[in-house]
């Protein structure tokens, strides 16, 4: 083959060019379509894995953000216990955190509850929550998100050193006229009671359910 043949001519580059470009644009949306198939299905085995956004390097190190919330400071931690009322006995698991720089408390619940006379088929009840400070009230407000649908919003009504008691604002989602109120004492080192109040409409509260919980540490040693 002959020098000539192997060198371009213009049009030859600008073909060459379109053709590049041309291919450039396939790969570019070859990509774009795995990345939209590996998003509905990431287990797919070609599919690349997905990175896993690291914890938050500070986490377990905030402190409550003002003197308010630091009174709920013995709350962090994770949390077991038993729990027993109207809906029956129950496993309970919840945690307390720091998040949003020490702004929030954030609260995660998970009760289960095994077939009993008192709850046929069982029942496996969530709920998550976050307490914050209103600087205007100059009150902790509390609110309590249900997997029913429930929110309930609390604030702190009254407190001592060992007793924290919230009553509701507003309920979400349930008949007018309805009021909660949740108490938490620590009856010792790494021992928590909560007591959960119902009141019907124009009725005085009544017990709904008792949860004993003993923090993880505290348990362990």
């Amino acid at each position: 083959m002959s020098q000539r043949a192997l060198s371009f001519t213009p049009s030859s580059r600008r073909t060459t060019t379109w053709c590049t470009a041309w291919f450039a644009r396939i790969v570019q949306f070859g990509a774009m379509a795995m990345a939209i198939g590996c998003a509905g299905q990431p287990s797919a085995a070609n599919c690349p894995a997905s990175p896993t956004p690291p914890p938050s390097a500070n986490a377990s190190s905030l402190k409550p953000a003002n003197d308010a919330l630091a009174t709920l400071a013995r709350l962090e931690g994770e949390w077991r216990g038993t729990g027993e009322g109207e809906p029956g006995m129950s496993n309970v698991e919840r945690s307390y955190r720091w998040i949003l720089g020490g702004r929030y408390l954030e609260v995660r619940n998970r009760s289960t509850y095994a077939p009993q006379p008192k709850n046929p088929k069982g029942e496996l009840h969530e709920d998550i929550g976050l307490v914050s400070y209103d600087k205007a009230r100059k009150k902790l407000v509390f609110r309590q998100f249900h997997v029913e649908g429930f929110v309930n919003h609390y604030v702190l009504d009254s407190t001592t050193p060992e007793t924290f008691v919230f009553a509701s604002e507003a309920i979400e989602n349930i008949p007018l006229g309805f009021h909660a109120r949740e108490t938490l004492r620590f009856v010792g080192d790494g021992q928590l009671e909560e007591t959960f109040e119902i009141a019907e409409p124009d009725k005085d509260f009544e017990v709904y359910s008792k949860t004993k919980l003993a923090k993880s540490s505290a348990a362990a040693k």
